[in-house]
């Protein structure tokens, strides 16, 4: 077997036998994988910390034919302050889900990585409104993963973009901004009510065009 070392985020965790752990990691040099963690749910084992939702960090992998496990990890955030506010975790909870359906096996992920650990940190944060930071990360992830039209495209009203042909000033600005921009830089502007809600509904479309599901979280979102 062969150890990696990378950085990486658990994106999900669910129990397996009676000690173990299964979780899914997003990392950067290859992309989401499943890897377990061998009695990660025994009282005084170095795993159960570092295998939770959230958890940021370099992880020691050992590489099998068939799967990845967890050696150790150095874990640099776990979020901790996410989890202890309820409309927070649910906006965390909501962009794991997404890195999860837009992630795949064996394809580098850096970017998106990047892109989670600064819109969690965003929440953490509290200078950006969480609606504007989940507009924000939505496009974002589209741009990344190439299903994000051009400005240009978007406002020409043609196709399936017929309700973005009069959008205003200030979301026109806001949209290129997000998609040019670098992820460090994203969470840097603030946007009228108005125009928020204008935003949040073109990001909205094009989720919708761009996916085949209502994430599960998405649904805690709508009761926010």
């Amino acid at each position: 077997m062969d150890e990696i070392i990378t950085p990486g985020i658990i994106l999900s965790v669910m129990p397996i036998g009676e000690y173990d752990r299964r979780t899914e990691l997003l990392s950067a040099q290859f992309g989401r994988i499943s890897a377990f963690a061998r009695g990660a749910r025994k009282p005084g084992s170095s795993l159960v910390s570092v295998t939770r939702a959230f958890a940021f960090g370099q992880f020691s992998l050992m590489r099998g034919k068939s799967s990845y496990n967890i050696r150790s990890a150095q874990i640099s955030t776990y979020f901790e302050s996410l989890t202890e506010n309820l409309d927070k975790a649910c906006y965390g909870f909501y962009f794991l889900e997404v890195a999860r359906y837009f992630s795949r096996e064996n394809v580098e992920a850096a970017d998106m990585l990047k892109l989670i650990y600064c819109s969690l940190r965003a929440l953490e944060l509290d200078k950006v409104p969480d609606r504007l930071i989940r507009c924000i990360y939505e496009l974002k992830m589209l741009h990344i993963n190439g299903l994000c039209p051009t400005l240009e495209r978007l406002v020409s009203g043609t196709g399936s973009y017929t309700f973005a042909k009069d959008l205003s000033a200030g979301c026109r600005k806001a949209f290129r901004y997000v998609t040019e921009a670098p992820v460090e830089k994203l969470f840097s502007f603030s946007l009228s009510e108005e125009v928020l809600k204008e935003f949040g509904y073109v990001t909205a479309r094009l989720m919708k065009q761009s996916t085949d599901r209502e994430f599960k979280s998405e649904a805690l979102l709508k009761e926010l």
